[in-house]
């Protein structure tokens, strides 16, 4: 798949969000920027990314919003002259210890399910007008602790990412007939947060890898290029974890 001056839409633009958008710039892939709040940021990385290729748009959308998620995929096709590609790493990190857990965590943690259910129905309607045996590519974004090693604290955040690869799975089966693939990928620790330190990032959460580093951006900014290039790859969650997911959860409250 030639990535040249074909479109794509690109949701959650901040930290790792950012080295995908600019390592498909690299391609010369036409870009539509979706923000929530960060209207700063976008429009920061839409500069930056201009000059490398032939369109770019920006738009606000919630995505939890079905009427919002619509409207994006349509102003995506129209702004970059057609549509191939949807990468979705939006995505909140809602902590809630057990003794927290309520409705009200079940459905926040939840916006990133429905988010990316919505964003894969909806683009999808889209992508299916194309030509060719590889009409387009779905790719969205899970977690690494999202299967057989979850870890305290988070599980309502690790229910809505494990659902995100299950739907990729299912929504690989449904679209094939039409020649669009679907595939995701889920990061380990990546790029340290500003609240905590560099010594406790190592110790607590960096040496729990059997590689003792944290997940590359520019590794998780290759994969989704060359997923993107791909024709047969579907149905997939790479993880991009240093290894993480082989050493188990690790201590009872550690990422």
């Amino acid at each position: 798949m030639e990535l040249r001056n074909n479109g794509a839409l690109l949701v959650g633009t901040k930290r790792v969000g950012e080295r995908v958008a600019l390592r498909l710039a690299a391609e010369g892939v036409n870009l539509a920027i979706v923000y929530r709040r960060s209207r700063d940021e976008a429009e920061r990385l839409q500069k930056t990314v201009q000059p490398l290729v032939e369109r770019t748009a920006l738009m606000q959308a919630d995505l939890t919003i079905e009427e919002d998620v619509r409207r994006i995929v349509g102003e995506a096709e129209e702004s970059l002259g057609g549509l191939r590609f949807i990468i979705n790493l939006a995505s909140d990190y809602p902590r809630a210890p057990f003794e927290s857990l309520d409705s009200e965590a079940w459905d926040r943690a939840m916006g990133t399910a429905k988010s990316s259910y919505l964003l894969a129905v909806h683009s999808a309607r889209i992508l299916m007008k194309n030509s060719g045996p590889a009409r387009g590519h779905i790719v969205m974004f899970s977690d690494w602790a999202a299967g057989e090693t979850p870890y305290t604290d988070y599980l309502p955040y690790l229910t809505a990412k494990a659902s995100v690869a299950f739907m990729t799975r299912g929504f690989a089966a449904e679209l094939a007939q039409y020649g669009i693939q679907v595939n995701s990928i889920a990061p380990g620790p990546t790029m340290r947060p500003p609240d905590i330190s560099e010594e406790s990032w190592q110790r607590d959460v960096l040496d729990l890898a059997p590689l003792r580093r944290e997940s590359s951006p520019d590794d998780i900014a290759d994969l989704v290029a060359t997923l993107l290039k791909s024709e047969t790859i579907t149905g997939e969650t790479i993880r991009v974890d240093s290894g993480r997911h082989l050493a188990g959860p690790g201590s009872p409250t550690t990422v």
